[in-house]
């Protein structure tokens, strides 16, 4: 009996390498990381030379593909392979780290702040002042938005989120987040001019 118990094991047990990617995936969202290693080794390769064509640097595209990958692990609740495959949700989170990364970098060297020391105790008290009304007249207008488009223009410019993060994080499709965030900006300019 033990035998046949153990061969029934070994004939319904399936290695990671003969495992769909969808099979993976539902297993990262259950928390398996040999789930997620396996992934990461049939798609890294192509993932890290995505990264390099667009970051041009093997530092930041090693950084995408890893950042890429923990996007995969904590949206793998929410894929759905009905909406593409695993290797393309893949390549596709890896590509807008890229793009970000390469933002950020591009910023952070063109950053004229960054050049000039930054004398201290020096405060700037009538720029501190406007920026805190205009926050708080900003923060007003968001209230009056629809919470759905609320949280998406929140996740996006204070949290920094791309718009195929909203879609993975909010769990709706990529072209329902692009639609609410333009009515959002359109909404919020309309009640920020009824303020003037």
């Amino acid at each position: 009996m033990a035998t046949t118990v153990a061969h029934r094991a070994i004939i319904y047990r399936m290695s990671p390498v003969e495992e769909s990617d969808g099979v993976l995936v539902a297993r990262c969202g259950g928390g398996d990381e040999d789930a997620l290693a396996a992934l990461y080794d049939r798609h890294g390769g192509a993932a890290y030379g995505l990264a390099l064509r667009v970051a041009r640097d093997a530092g930041l595209a090693e950084d995408a593909v890893q950042e890429g990958f923990l996007g995969v692990w904590r949206g793998a609740r929410r894929f759905d392979e009905r909406r593409g495959s695993v290797r393309s949700w893949i390549l596709s989170v890896v590509h807008h780290k890229a793009v970000d990364l390469v933002r950020r970098e591009v910023a952070r060297r063109t950053d004229p702040s960054e050049s000039v020391p930054e004398q201290a105790g020096a405060t700037d008290v009538p720029s501190e002042v406007l920026a805190s009304f205009e926050r708080r007249r900003i923060d007003a207008a968001l209230e009056r938005l629809p919470r759905a488009q609320r949280d998406v223009l929140a996740l996006a410019y204070f949290d920094g989120l791309t718009q195929q993060e909203l879609a993975l994080r909010l769990g709706e499709p990529l072209g329902t987040i692009k639609s609410r965030t333009h009515a959002a900006l359109g909404r919020l300019r309309e009640i920020l001019q009824e303020q003037r």
